[in-house]
This record gives C-alpha cells, sequence and structure tokens, in this order.
C-alpha cells in the first residue's frame, strides 16, 4: 500500500482536505493549518517519506505562491505610496535581519551562514496573513491598508533578494540568469497581455496559465542552475505582471485556486514534516528569545517611520504589529536552509516554530487590542497625501529661493 501512488497521493490530499477544514472552522489561514497538520502527520502518524513527485509538487508549491505574492501587489499603491511604504518596508526587513543575525552568531554560537538563515527566516512579514485581515476588515480599499501591503512586499522583496545574494554561487551560471531575467521581466507584461488578448479569453486550453508556468519553470531552472533560489525570480516575474492580473482577475483566480488546491498543500505539510517535536520541546527557550528579538526589532523598525508618517500611536501600533507576522517566506528560508544542508532539523524547528508563532501571536494582538476602523484608515491616507502635497510645494520654494540667490 506504501507503494502504491494512488494511495500515497490520497493520504496527501486526505492530509490537504483536514486542513482546509479545519481552517473554514477555525478561521485560520489554510497555510498554517496545513503546517500543522504536516507536525501532526510527521510526529503522530509515522508519515516521513516523501517521493520524488511529492518533493516537485512541493517545490512548485512553494515557487507558485511566491509568484502570486508578487502578482497581488498593486503597483499604483506601491507607486502612490512608495515614500511610507518604501521606508517602512527597508527598515522592517534590515533591523531584524541584522540583529537576528548577530544574536545567532555570536550568542546562540551558531556559525555564519547557519545565523544569516535565521536573519533571512526571522526578517520576514507575511504577506498572506496581512492580505486576509485586510480584506476580512474592509481595510484593503484604504490608503493605509495599500500601504501595509506594499510595505509588506518591499519586506519580502528584501529576503528573497538577501537569500538569492547570500547563498549564489557567483560563476558564468549566474549571470547567464540575471542577464535572461532582466529580459523577461522587461517584456513579460507586454507578452502576458498579448497570449491574454489574442488567445486566452476565448480557449478552454488556457495558454496563458501555461505560459506563465513555462516562465516560472524555466527561470526556475536557470536559477537552481547557478545555484540561487528559484522564488526569487517568481516573486519578480509575480511583480512585473501585477499590472495586468490587476485588470484580468479572472486569470488571478485560476492560478490561486490552481496553486492552494494543488501545489501548496504539498508546500506546507512536508514543511510540518520536519518538525520534531522532541526537538522543539529542547529549544523551547531559544524560541521564545527569538520570537520576542523579532517583535521587538520589528518595533524599533516599523513603528517610529509609521509615527513620522502620520500614524497615530493605534495605528502604528496596528501596522507594527502586522509587519512582525510570518509565514511564507520565513519557513521557504528555513527549508531552503535544511535542504541545502546549512542548518540540521534542530535549527529547522526552532526557526518554524519561530515563523508559526509571529503568524498567530502579533495578529491577535493587533485585532484585539489595535484594530483601527476603517474610517481612521482613510483619514490617514488624506492627511498623508495633504502633507505630500505641503512638502512637494515647499521643496519647489525652496528650489526656487536657492535660483534666486
Amino acid at each position: 500500500m506504501t507503494q502504491n501512488v494512488w494511495f500515497i497521493a490520497a493520504i496527501w490530499m486526505a492530509l490537504a482536505l483536514s486542513a482546509s477544514l479545519i481552517s473554514i472552522w477555525a478561521g485560520i489561514s489554510v497555510a498554517l493549518v496545513e503546517i500543522l497538520v504536516g507536525v501532526v502527520a510527521g510526529n503522530f502518524l509515522g508519515i516521513h517519506a516523501t517521493t520524488d513527485w511529492i518533493n516537485f509538487l512541493a517545490l512548485l508549491g512553494s515557487g507558485v505562491l511566491t509568484f502570486l505574492a508578487g502578482a497581488e501587489i498593486d503597483p499604483r499603491s506601491l507607486k502612490a505610496n512608495l515614500r511610507a511604504s518604501g521606508f517602512i518596508g527597508i527598515l522592517s526587513f534590515g533591523v531584524p535581519f541584522a540583529i537576528v543575525w548577530l544574536f545567532a552568531q555570536f550568542v546562540l554560537r551558531w556559525p555564519l551562514q547557519q545565523a544569516q538563515i535565521a536573519g533571512v527566516a526571522l526578517s520576514t512579514t507575511s504577506v498572506a496573513v496581512v492580505y486576509a485581515v485586510m480584506i476580512e476588515g474592509g481595510y484593503s480599499d484604504t490608503a493605509m491598508g495599500k500601504t501595509i501591503l506594499a510595505a509588506c512586499f518591499i519586506t519580502d522583496l528584501g529576503t528573497v533578494l538577501a537569500l538569492g545574494v547570500l547563498f549564489a554561487n557567483f560563476n558564468m551560471w549566474l549571470v547567464l540568469f540575471v542577464v535572461v531575467m532582466c529580459v523577461v521581466l522587461w517584456f513579460m507584461p507586454a507578452w502576458t497581455q498579448f497570449i491574454i488578448v489574442r488567445l486566452g479569453a476565448t480557449r478552454v486550453s488556457e495558454p496563458e496559465v501555461k505560459f506563465i508556468f513555462f516562465i516560472l519553470f524555466f527561470l526556475g531552472g536557470l536559477a537552481t542552475t547557478a545555484k540561487s533560489e528559484a522564488v526569487l525570480p517568481a516573486y519578480l516575474v509575480g511583480l512585473a505582471v501585477s499590472g495586468v492580473f490587476l485588470r484580468d482577475k479572472t486569470l488571478l483566480n485560476r492560478m490561486r485556486s490552481i496553486a492552494f488546491a494543488i501545489f501548496t498543500p504539498f508546500y506546507f505539510i512536508k514543511a510540518g514534516l520536519y518538525v520534531s517535536l522532541p526537538a522543539l520541546w529542547t529549544g523551547l527557550g531559544i524560541i521564545g528569545a527569538l520570537l520576542l528579538l523579532k517583535m521587538i526589532t520589528k518595533l524599533v523598525g516599523v513603528f517610529p517611520l509609521a509615527r513620522m508618517h502620520y500614524m497615530g500611536k493605534r495605528e502604528a501600533s496596528y501596522t507594527t504589529l502586522l509587519m512582525a507576522t510570518g509565514l511564507t517566506f520565513g519557513t521557504i528560508s528555513a527549508l531552503f536552509g535544511l535542504q541545502n544542508k546549512i542548518i540540521d532539523q534542530q535549527q529547522y524547528t526552532i526557526l518554524v516554530s519561530v515563523v508559526i508563532l509571529s503568524a498567530f501571536i502579533p495578529t491577535l494582538i493587533a485585532q484585539k487590542f489595535f484594530q483601527p476602523s476603517v474610517e481612521a484608515m482613510h483619514a490617514w491616507g488624506r492627511l498623508y497625501r495633504k502633507r505630500m502635497r505641503v512638502l512637494s510645494v515647499e521643496d519647489v520654494g525652496n528650489n526656487g529661493d536657492m535660483k534666486n540667490e
């Protein structure tokens, strides 16, 4: 039975189905529940071994999920609120990355690359969690909601770039990969729009979806050959076509349905299989310390900038707590370290446990104690635009005074 591919597939889909039902019943992100189901399956049901096809589907799940995270970004919102979201996003990544890296290397005595994986994994912000909160609270159409989502993108872009740069093998393959990726990113919006207009609207065979998968597979293959990480081109391609997806929500919904029905359950359940509960208990003190460190560094990096950009204390606290969440990119980074033998299973368990807790705790605190009203988030947008116009006028006036002098 264990050698029968159909029974193996049935067991994995049963796990995915149970996670989906639990997610609906509990109102928790399905990705988070799938990881927890994987933990239970690995520690209590004796499901440890994976096959080549399961590994491939899990790998594909991480790439498609990363692509969708980039494709969810509204480019107009990113441009309109670039100053606020840019500063918040950069420090939201930079401060936790540097502090956690130093803490892991000099306090926990982890070797350099292991400490770097810890810094990358715990610098992330969960686009999936924040996006769900924005939709459920009715904040996605507010200027503040769009600014927070854009800041999440910039944070995770820093994470993806750090993962690619720190662990890349600098050779001719890497040069070829960078050149090809730049060309693809430049032409990707036009290519995708052409296929949608000329073919996609009337074809049952879904050529536009197949085209996107072809690009993701091809760039992922180049990235792997160059000893980089396939999520890097997937995220950037998603951002490149986000404007096209914004105009064609049907394509986005198709891609999301395919990903969450088939690919991502294998990725998240497999991630949970690697969590060892005995290792979890032995590392409980380190897990608590790293979780606290992540939340403090996010507070240091985000809260002052949120206040500088005219958010009230409640809204700034809410923004900070949401930026402290982590899930998808944290688990991707930790799993990358484990699969490439950079970290061991106990370190992986510690990092993934911190990531999972950071998806729960900051979100619960934010929604329980600091959740702003929709009106307050709209009001911030009006105030921010007004202040930006004033600053622009002052800059023009100062430039004129300098020229007169």
